[in-house]
């Protein structure tokens, strides 16, 4: 069973920044690209980011230079840091393993994030 623990969600101004992160096992995440997906209530999933395991990242175009992925092997976690948040980027916010969200083989429980105007 694999599992992925997201912590880091929480209320923010607008303006404001949030660090979500995600731990998984080693053998998961050795070997496997790992990203982010977002779902705001009444729209469709939308990727936010993506980084291979050897730490080449990939963005949607919304993030505009606003998000940052990054992974630490040791700790077996995917970080994603969020500056600049604006209250459109309000949603819950899930990990997932895989190389796109179209590919994803695993995926975590989400943590809301909330974007106050």
């Amino acid at each position: 069973q694999v599992t992925l623990v997201e912590s880091g969600g929480g209320l923010v101004q607008a303006g404001g920044s949030l660090r979500l992160s995600c731990a998984t096992s080693r053998s998961i995440f050795s070997s496997n690209a790992m990203g982010w997906y977002r779902r705001a209530p009444g729209k469709q999933r939308e990727q936010v980011a993506t980084i291979t395991s050897g730490g080449s990242t990939n963005y949607a175009s919304f993030v505009s230079g606003r998000f940052t992925i990054s992974r630490d092997n040791a700790k077996n976690t995917v970080y994603l840091q969020m500056n600049s948040l604006k209250p459109e980027d309000t949603a819950v916010y899930y990990c997932f393993v895989g190389a796109a969200v179209t590919l994803m083989k695993y995926w975590g429980q989400g943590t809301q994030v909330t974007v106050s105007s």
